[in-house]
């Protein structure tokens, strides 16, 4: 079996996987439910519907309830336009062309809406996304094919066949707003022939390293660069701060963050505004009254009606087609012209760019990405930079089975293993007190993480504590399962009359303007749920929920805030501490802080882990160890 037959195999066993349990959600529930879990808006109202290429359809639809609930719908996935009175029969399919807010644009394979749209309870729902897992599969059978000739410069290197080269005569570069480990990264990405890897621990100035390198690699090559990430969020970050630096960015797909500034970035946005358009939009405008007149006839009508309506609709047809080859010229140029194309992985495969390709790829967030996703725009390359954190949470996989055989092993993970001398950590953070980095930089980095003397010891007051282990061993605080995770209330209880304290003490010393932010988190959803009740039920914190967010650690990755409380929940004589054995998520949980880090845990449960136990002691040797009997 070769590299990719194994990394083939995996991905099939992880698509069966996600494919059950698309079903098991969508075949035994109702559509109230498929609504709460994200896959369906209903009831939802067409807003709009115009011809776009290839004759299909696109109809603009709005959700005008149940707009809080988080969804799934993402630019190019598969979905479904249904009529609740017949869900099983009525019903069209398409694909997300555009989504922002509370509204979505659904390209139909049709060329008019069908009679039941206009009889009300209609709805929107997610398809399986078979598309992002075909196009993994046709990059790692591409990848295979190549593997077996000679040629390509990535593929024997990613493997471990090879070894990278760098060109020891590429001058360091001057970069005075740049630490001396962030400008050792960018020159290590410049002199690279084939592979550089940036490792950005939280806090570090990833971001900000990446974006000078990209810079000083136009300069270099004159070429144009791919930057991909494996999340829209991320690539709306990297594409915003790279315009911010003067470079003419060129966003593929559609943005998560709908800013006007993000929008002006998108393929969509730069093709409707281009001078090239206006005649296209006035033979648009054209083509659609056309079509709307053909509609006007009646379905029982003679020869001369019918062919009337059909010289309408070859008339409408051939005005479409002059708009398309318009709208080609146009993307053709703006293409040419940009200097960043910013995409997620898959989406560097969209067909606007399907066939280009690029001296060098940059993919951020590489920890966090499927290695199957990475080969679609790793084969469009020359070189590769990977930029990331495999110490932080890794992808989520559906198949517990693919993920023991290797496909939780992230590509940046096997290849800081495999190349140290392609590696440049970034060592020094800007985020936190040295206290809260300091178990995280012992553990994961072997201590070669500091903190910027900025934060070193910055705190919310003078003589305040900047770490906090709140130990619930012997109150009886035991555990409870609440479906299929676990919750403590009691634990909860204890929390929230903690941080009422100190925002109490706080509020003496700032207004509710300058009031710092706060995050409690827990790694368990139920845990979260409680938290969340139980703020609302404390009157004492409701002018300050404004400054207040509460959510899982897993959604908090990327993120930061002033007051970092995490809930850890377990609490049993079997020293069962389920998946806190995942230390990486911990990782990400303890480093949120910037000021204060408060952790409540009952450490006769978690001592079974030494990760657990050896943060105890470094909370002992600070003297921020506290009993839980202190706030009873």
């Amino acid at each position: 079996m070769t590299y990719f037959d194994e990394q083939l195999a995996l991905l099939k066993r992880e698509r069966q996987e996600d494919q059950d349990q698309y079903q098991q959600l969508t075949q035994t529930t109702s559509v109230a439910e498929r609504r709460a879990n994200g896959l369906t808006w209903y009831p939802i109202a067409i807003r709009g519907s115009e011809l776009g290429r290839g004759d299909y359809l696109t109809v603009e639809v709005e959700r005008p309830s149940h707009q809080d609930i988080p969804h799934r719908f993402r630019f190019g996935m598969p979905a479904v336009l249904f009529s609740n009175y017949n869900p099983k029969t009525d019903r069209v399919e398409g694909t997300v062309s555009h989504q922002s807010g509370n509204r979505l644009k659904l390209t139909l394979r049709v060329d008019e809406l069908p009679d039941w749209s206009r009889d009300g309870k209609l709805g929107v729902e997610v398809l399986f996304d078979d598309n992002s897992y075909d196009e993994m599969e046709a990059a790692l059978k591409t990848a295979n094919t190549l593997s077996q000739k000679p040629g390509h410069p990535l593929i024997p290197i990613l493997t471990g066949e090879q070894v990278p080269t760098f060109n020891a005569q590429t001058p360091a570069p001057v970069l005075p707003q740049l630490n001396p480990s962030q400008v050792a990264a960018v020159h290590k990405i410049l002199s690279a022939n084939e592979l550089a890897i940036v490792h950005g621990p939280p806090g570090t100035g990833k971001t900000t390293t990446l974006i000078q390198a990209i810079k000083a690699l136009i300069k270099q090559d004159r070429q144009k660069l791919l930057v991909v990430a494996p999340s829209n969020t991320a690539v709306d970050l990297l594409s915003e701060k790279l315009h911010d630096e003067g470079l003419n960015v060129l966003r593929i797909g559609n943005p998560a963050r709908v800013s006007e500034r993000l929008m002006a970035l998108t393929l969509d946005h730069k093709v409707s505004t281009h001078p090239h358009m206006n005649a296209a939009k006035k033979l648009k405008k054209q083509a659609n009254e056309f079509r709307t007149m053909a509609h006007k006839y009646k379905r029982n009508f003679g020869k001369a009606e019918r062919e009337q309506r059909k010289a309408l609709f070859d008339e409408a047809h051939r005005l479409l087609k002059d708009v398309g080859q318009a709208e080609q010229y146009v993307i053709d140029d703006l293409i040419a012209n940009a200097q960043v194309v910013t995409a997620t992985l898959v989406g560097a495969n969209n067909y606007t760019v399907r066939d280009l390709t690029y001296h060098t790829v940059v993919i951020d967030e590489a920890g966090q990405a499927l290695e199957p996703a990475c080969w679609i725009p790793i084969l469009k390359a020359q070189k590769v930079v990977l930029a990331g954190d495999h110490c932080q949470l890794p992808p989520t996989i559906k198949s517990a089975e693919a993920a023991r055989n290797g496909l939780g092993t992230t590509l940046l993970e096997k290849c800081v293993a495999l190349h140290p001398e392609a590696v440049t950590l970034l060592n020094e953070q800007y985020r936190m007190h040295e206290h809260i980095m300091g178990y995280s930089s012992q553990v994961f980095y072997d201590n070669q993480v500091k903190a910027h003397p900025s934060v070193a010891r910055h705190a919310l007051f003078a003589d305040d504590t900047a770490l906090a282990f709140v130990d619930t061993a012997g109150c009886g605080f035991d555990e409870k399962l609440d479906g299929t995770s676990s919750t403590n209330p009691d634990e909860a209880a204890l929390l929230i009359r903690h941080l009422t304290q100190l925002v109490g003490d706080l509020s003496q010393r700032y207004s509710l303007g300058t009031f710092p932010t706060i995050a409690v988190i827990s790694p368990y959803k139920q845990q979260i749920n409680v938290l969340t009740e139980q703020l609302k039920n404390s009157p004492e914190l409701q002018p300050y929920s404004g400054h207040i967010s509460v959510n899982t650690i897993d959604s908090f990755q990327g993120q930061e805030r002033d007051i970092v409380y995490i809930s850890l929940v377990r609490s049993n004589t079997e020293g069962d501490i389920g998946f806190l054995s995942d230390i990486r998520r911990m990782n990400v949980a303890m480093t949120r802080a910037r000021k204060k880090l408060v952790i409540f845990g009952d450490s006769a449960t978690l001592a079974s882990l030494p990760f657990y136990s050896d943060f105890i002691t470094y909370a002992e040797a600070l003297g921020t160890y506290q009993s839980a009997w202190e706030w009873m």
